[in-house]
């Protein structure tokens, strides 16, 4: 199993460390524009491979993407981060054209591969590389819900004052600030809803918390955040390399699922050895319907200022 990770930042070096300690892949590139930083950063972390048990080799490369011939999974997590301030939108004019670039020249050395969008505006990236690369929709993946979900639990575990392998939850929608839709109404606690322990003013603080949630950090760090995202990255690079059949929230181009048509937006889908296996159809609550149609028509404006 062979996986490319294109950017050597915070999110693609964690996203690779991750991968690399989970000891599921047989190697791992990281390809960077900046010279030598690839090779830096593999060579940084093979040297943990003695202290953390892994097998995995790392390698680096600057912008040579033969080296990434043949990979069976690749991610794009490169482009311009956020800002104090800045939106995920704002970044669409520069990320747009490296998106482009990096997915086209990927498939040109492994047209097999899946392909996983980091990059922001990520759900209006995800439909680029759709509509610019000729790959059948299951194999092109945007990352976003996984990540959206595991703040979800977070915030959720804090309100709880639970154990936090004791909270379930998921969001849908865009990826966006103002996107986001928590499930409050499917959140548990050990399969128990969580609205028996939380009141309704305290479960819509832990939504609001939520969706916020990159954009607190990105206040705090100077800079978007890198560990989680990483991690989230590396689940949905095992679900598909083990066929785990693990579900997921993910941006994936949608054919009127969710009564949704031609744009990408975050979904539950159960992911294995073919990318996107399936599109699971979870019911909302009317509130929740409202939230995902006002998320769906964000994502379109954004995909609008696309020049495809």
């Amino acid at each position: 199993m062979k996986v490319t990770v294109v950017g050597a930042g915070a999110v693609g070096a964690s996203c690779a460390e991750y991968i690399a300690i989970k000891n599921f892949a047989s190697e791992v590139v990281i390809l960077d524009i900046k010279e030598g930083y690839a090779e830096g950063k593999a060579m940084d972390l093979m040297q943990c491979a003695s202290l953390n048990g892994f097998d995995t080799k790392i390698t680096g490369s600057t912008s040579d993407y033969s080296k990434t011939a043949n990979s069976d999974i690749c991610v794009i997590t490169s482009g311009i981060p956020r800002k104090p301030g800045m939106t995920r939108e704002e970044l669409i004019g520069i990320n747009a054209g490296i998106v482009k670039t990096v997915s086209s020249s990927l498939v040109a050395h492994s047209p097999n591969t899946i392909i996983i969008v980091v990059s922001n505006p990520m759900d209006t990236m995800t439909y680029l590389v759709h509509k610019t690369i000729d790959l059948p929709k299951n194999r092109i993946i945007g990352m976003g819900g996984a990540l959206d979900s595991a703040r979800f639990k977070y915030r959720l575990a804090e309100a709880l004052e639970a154990p936090i392998s004791d909270v379930d939850g998921m969001v849908i929608g865009g990826h966006s600030d103002k996107g986001m839709v928590p499930l409050t109404s499917h959140a548990t606690r050990n399969s128990i809803k969580v609205s028996e322990f939380l009141s309704e003013e305290r479960l819509n603080q832990v939504a609001a918390d939520t969706k916020v949630g990159g954009a607190t950090l990105t206040k705090l760090l100077g800079t978007s955040a890198w560990y989680a995202p990483g991690a989230a990255v590396s689940g949905l690079v095992q679900a598909i390399a083990c066929d785990q059949k693990k579900i997921f929230p993910c941006s994936t181009l949608l054919d009127g699922e969710y009564g949704l048509s031609d744009l990408c937006i975050g979904v539950p889908v159960i992911l294995g050895r073919n990318g996107i296996e399936q599109i699971v159809d979870v019911p909302l609550s009317n509130a929740e319907k409202a939230h995902m149609t006002e998320s769906a028509e964000g994502v379109k404006k954004t995909n609008g200022l696309l020049e495809l």
